[in-house]
C-alpha cells in the first residue's frame, strides 16, 4: 500500500546548500547573492516493506585482529612529529590555512622529501604544470618519482590515482575540485563533501596517502575544511600567529596520533626551514630586566617552549578600569586580578591593565598563572624581575598556586637556556642544580618582589 503525495518547490543556495521556501536576491546563511535556484522536490512514499531490512552479522572485539600503521616518513622532522610519526599510507589528511601562509610551498618541500623513495602524484586545478614547476626550482626540489596533473574533475583524479598508484597523492586545492555527478559549482560545500568522499574512499581501497590543501576565510565557515572535519582522518593547520618568518603546525584532528604536537617552521627565500629546538624562540633577547616582564615555560605535546609575559598597569584615567589582553584568555585575565585584589591585597580596581605574551602565541595553558601575576604585581610596583628567572604555576581562587605537568623537563630545558633561578609551588617534587624558591600564595610573589 502506498500513500500519495504532491512535489513541492523550494530554492536550494549553490554554494552552500541551505534551503529556502521562497526565493530572494541574496542568501542568508552564507550571504551569497544570486545563487538560489528553484528545485522541485516530491516527498517519498512509503511502502509497508520498506523497512523489512536484513540482519547484519556482528563480530567480536576478540577476534578482530590489529596491525601497526603503516606510515610514510617525510624526513620533514616538525611535520612527520605533528602527524604522530609519519603520514598513515591509506589516511587522508587535510592541510588548511588562510592565502598565503605557505600551504602549497610546505606540502611541495613534503613532496619532494616523499619523492625521494616513492612515487607522487601531484594534482593541481588551480596552478599550472610551469608555475609549479618554478616553485619547485626555487626550492631546489628534484623531481625523482614526481608526477604532475592538471585536472579538476574528482572522477579523472580517482582514476588516474589508481592507475599510477603513488605513495603519495596531494590535491591543491580541494575548493577546484569537481564532481561531474553534481551540478553544484566548485567550491560549494556539496562539492567539496562529495570530492572528500571519493579521495576517503581511494585512500581507504588502494593505500594512498592523500593529502586536500584547503584554502579558508579567517572565520573558516564558508565552504571550507571545516566542512570537511569530520570525514577526513587528520586536520592540519598552517598559522602565522607572530610577526617574525615563523610558521606553526597544529593538528586539530588526529586518528592516528595525538592533536598537541606542534611543529615550527621558519619562511625563509629556499622554503620552510625547520626549528628542532624551539625553547628560546619567544624569548625577547634583551639583557635588562625591565618591570613588568617575566619569563614562563609553555609545554605544547612533548617540548616545552620559553616564553615571555609582559603586564602594563596604569592608573585609571576615566571610567571602568580596562582589561585587555593580546595572546592570553582575558576571562583568565579577569580571574587572576579578582584574585590579586581579594587574596594578596594588591589594590587593582583602579588600574587599567594591559597583557600581552611576546611572539604572538596564543596560550590557554594555566602553568602560567603565576608568571601573569607577577607580572602585574611588577608593573604595579614598578619593580623588575631578573631575566635569569622562570616563573611556573597554577593560580586557584583562594590564592593558593598549585603545582603543574612536566616540571622536571621544564626545569631541565630552563637549565640548558642559562637560567639560575626557578619560582615553584611549594608542593613541587623537583631535583634540579638551579636554585629554586618555592611559593605557596599569590601573596609571596608580592613578597618575593620586595626581597629581590
Amino acid at each position: 500500500m502506498t500513500t500519495s503525495s504532491k512535489s513541492t518547490t523550494i530554492f536550494t543556495c549553490t554554494k552552500c546548500d541551505a534551503q529556502f521556501p521562497k526565493w530572494s536576491g541574496r542568501c542568508t546563511s552564507c550571504g551569497a547573492w544570486g545563487t538560489l535556484t528553484e528545485e522541485s522536490v516530491t516527498p517519498r512514499q512509503k511502502t509497508a516493506n520498506e523497512y523489512a531490512a536484513k540482519p547484519g552479522k556482528p563480530i567480536s572485539f576478540a577476534d578482530i585482529a590489529t596491525t601497526n600503521e603503516k606510515r610514510l616518513i617525510s624526513g620533514l622532522t616538525e611535520f612527520d612529529r605533528v602527524l604522530g610519526g609519519g603520514l598513515v599510507v591509506d589516511s587522508l589528511i587535510l592541510l588548511g590555512g588562510e592565502p598565503g601562509v605557505g600551504k602549497s610551498t610546505l606540502i611541495a618541500q613534503l613532496a619532494g622529501k616523499i619523492a625521494a623513495t616513492a612515487p607522487v602524484l601531484y594534482v593541481s586545478g588551480e596552478e599550472s604544470a610551469s608555475q609549479i614547476k618554478q616553485r619547485f626550482d626555487r626550492l631546489n626540489i628534484s623531481y625523482h618519482s614526481l608526477s604532475f596533473l592538471n585536472e579538476t574533475e574528482a572522477e579523472t583524479v580517482v582514476a588516474t590515482a589508481k592507475s599510477v598508484r603513488p605513495a603519495l597523492l596531494i590535491i591543491d586545492s580541494i575548493q577546484t575540485i569537481a564532481s561531474s555527478q553534481l551540478e553544484n559549482e566548485p567550491g560549494s560545500v556539496s562539492q567539496i563533501r562529495a570530492c572528500a568522499v571519493k579521495f576517503l574512499e581511494l585512500a581507504k581501497q588502494e593505500s594512498i596517502a592523500t593529502v586536500l590543501i584547503g584554502h579558508i576565510t579567517k572565520d573558516g565557515q564558508i565552504a571550507g575544511p571545516k566542512t570537511l572535519e569530520h570525514i577526513v582522518d587528520a586536520v592540519l593547520y598552517l598559522e602565522n600567529e607572530t610577526n617574525q618568518d615563523y610558521r606553526m603546525l597544529r593538528g586539530s584532528k588526529n586518528r592516528f596520533g595525538s592533536i598537541n604536537e606542534l611543529g615550527i617552521f621558519q619562511m625563509t627565500g629556499q622554503g620552510f626551514v625547520e626549528v628542532p629546538n624551539p625553547g628560546a624562540l619567544f624569548i625577547e633577547q634583551q639583557t635588562e630586566p625591565i618591570p613588568g616582564s617575566v619569563i614562563s615555560c609553555l609545554y605544547e605535546g612533548s617540548r616545552p617552549f620559553m616564553l615571555e609575559v609582559q603586564a602594563l598597569v596604569s592608573k585609571t584615567i576615566f571610567g571602568y578600569p580596562q582589561r585587555k589582553c593580546s595572546g592570553f584568555d582575558l576571562n583568565r585575565l579577569q580571574v587572576l586580578t579578582a584574585v590579586l585584589t581579594k587574596r594578596a591585597g594588591v589594590n587593582l580596581t583602579n588600574q587599567d591593565i594591559i597583557l600581552n605574551v611576546v611572539g604572538g602565541l596564543k596560550i590557554s595553558e594555566p602553568a602560567l598563572d603565576a608568571a601573569v601575576c607577577l607580572a602585574i604585581i611588577s608593573s604595579l610596583l614598578n619593580q623588575p624581575v631578573s631575566r635569569q628567572l622562570l616563573v611556573v604555576g597554577e593560580v586557584g581562587l583562594g590564592g593558593e598556586i598549585r603545582p603543574v605537568r612536566k616540571l622536571e623537563e621544564r626545569a631541565y630545558e630552563a637549565e640548558k637556556l642559562g637560567f639560575t633561578e626557578l619560582l615553584l609551588p611549594i608542593k613541587s617534587k623537583l631535583k634540579s642544580k638551579l636554585k629554586i624558591t618555592p611559593i605557596k600564595h599569590v601573596a609571596d610573589l608580592v613578597a618575593y618582589l620586595h626581597t629581590n
